[in-house]
């Protein structure tokens, strides 16, 4: 049986599964039910001076019939006193002394943070997560992503909390920056001992076009608010690729973003993260979704003979590399099983208006597609327009003996550097005269 159980910085928890702070985590009941459901740890809903929040908060973005594949939220930290927040963590750890809670904090004051890490960890939280991430509300009174942004005030407060604190500190990235790997070398700097990304995207999920305010509606205004949900998971898998290999980082990290079942928390293992954060799949699904994550990884593991999630963490990080260092000579070509093809001609169309003419409909009176392999560049749009699994696939066509890259191209002089250069990947590449689009029309 695969050794499910994970370690962040030294906070253990018997499985890499763990709810975010957000909604599902603010009461000890939750966490509680959550536990006994399966879920390895969780991170306190953000705690602070206790706030007022609005009505609504939450906005989504429905694709075709999948709802909330994109979710936003205008909800602030804990709105609950310090007090019973502190009291129900306690009781939480009384009755799982082995799943990680860990408290997210947010304050101000060098000594508002010492009080607070001290208060955390006298209600035995396991580890603190700095909430240098929430986009709304907070960041607007100096917190959250406010500083965040701003990676030598990151580095300052880190520095602060690690006066004081004997458990384990994440800090909590804003992914509304351009460049992740600056605050998290600010709290490498700061001496954290991990961090956790991302937190929520500033976003407008949508506007009401007959009444003229964006979502969520708050009498009759709006405001901007936290995206998060599957929409996010790529710009989420960069960030946390580019904290993993980035060497003024070298800090565990808890990944978020877009996690709704074991495939992607394995995508993210593979990429460096020690453990990841659920948030909007519990909100949409529940708690119960722990009892297809488990066995999905522990499937996974034993099919691939993983003893325990160390023999993976990591293992596609070598395999990410920049545009630079790809091998200019490999080369596939496009290719269609005409027994599974079901006539749709989306393949067709897509490649037609949208990437390289390299699709024909046959004159024969046929309605499956054919490649003009001559002119297909190997984008594979049409594999991804197409409904039907496995009936357009990509063919290697190069017989893999000749690598070179586009720094080899360089050092060899092969680069094009004029406009109009010899040189040119697509010179020779058959395109339509521009009157033949007339052609096709009626």
């Amino acid at each position: 049986m695969p050794d499910l159980s994970a370690n962040l910085a030294g906070i253990k928890s018997p499985n890499p599964f763990w709810l975010a702070s957000a909604p599902p985590t603010n009461s000890g009941y939750q966490i509680m039910k959550a536990f006994d459901a399966g879920w390895g740890g969780a991170v306190w809903k953000t705690l602070g001076v206790p706030v007022v929040n609005v009505s609504s908060r939450y906005g989504a973005i429905n694709y075709r019939s999948n709802r909330m594949v994109g979710f936003n939220n205008i909800e602030l930290i804990s709105d609950r006193p310090l007090r019973d927040n502190l009291r129900e963590i306690e009781e939480v750890k009384k009755y799982f002394p082995h799943h990680a809670v860990v408290a997210s904090l947010m304050v101000g004051s060098r000594a508002e943070w010492h009080q607070i890490v001290k208060d955390a960890e006298n209600a035995g939280a396991d580890g603190l997560e700095l909430n240098f991430g929430c986009p709304h509300g907070m960041c607007e009174r100096g917190m959250g992503s406010a500083v965040g942004q701003e990676p030598e005030v990151l580095k300052l407060i880190t520095s602060w909390v690690m006066e004081v604190a004997t458990v384990p500190v994440i800090v909590k990235l804003t992914p509304n920056i351009s460049d992740i790997t600056e605050p998290a070398q600010a709290a490498a700097q700061g001496g954290a001992n991990a961090i956790s990304l991302i937190n929520t995207i500033q976003s407008l999920v949508g506007v009401d076009i007959d009444n003229f305010v964006s979502y969520p509606v708050v009498d009759g205004k709006s405001t901007n608010g936290g995206y998060c949900g599957p929409a996010v998971k790529p710009i989420a898998l960069n960030m946390v690729k580019n904290c993993a290999q980035h060497p003024g980082v070298r800090l565990p990290i808890s990944a978020i973003g877009g996690i709704e079942n074991w495939r992607d928390a394995v995508e993210y293992l593979l990429l460096g993260a020690s453990n990841v954060q659920v948030c909007t799949a519990v909100m949409h699904y529940g708690f119960g979704i722990i009892r297809e994550m488990i066995p999905g990884l522990e499937n996974y593991m034993r099919d691939k003979g993983f003893q325990r999630l160390d023999d993976f963490i990591g293992k596609a990080l070598p395999n990410v590399l920049h545009w630079e260092d790809l091998n200019l000579h490999y080369d596939v070509k496009a290719s269609i099983n005409p027994d599974k093809c079901i006539q749709c001609q989306l393949c067709y169309t897509a490649c037609e208006d949208g990437a390289h003419q390299a699709i024909r409909i046959p004159e024969d009176g046929s309605r499956i597609p054919q490649i003009i392999e001559e002119n297909c560049v190997g984008c594979n749009l049409c594999s991804l327009v197409c409904p039907v699994e496995n009936c357009i696939t990509m063919v290697r066509k190069d017989d893999g003996s000749r690598h070179e890259n586009w720094k080899d191209f360089v050092v060899a002089g092969k680069a094009p550097e004029t406009f109009d250069d010899e040189r040119a990947g697509g010179l020779g590449h058959w395109v339509p005269a521009p009157t033949d689009a007339l052609k096709k029309r009626g």
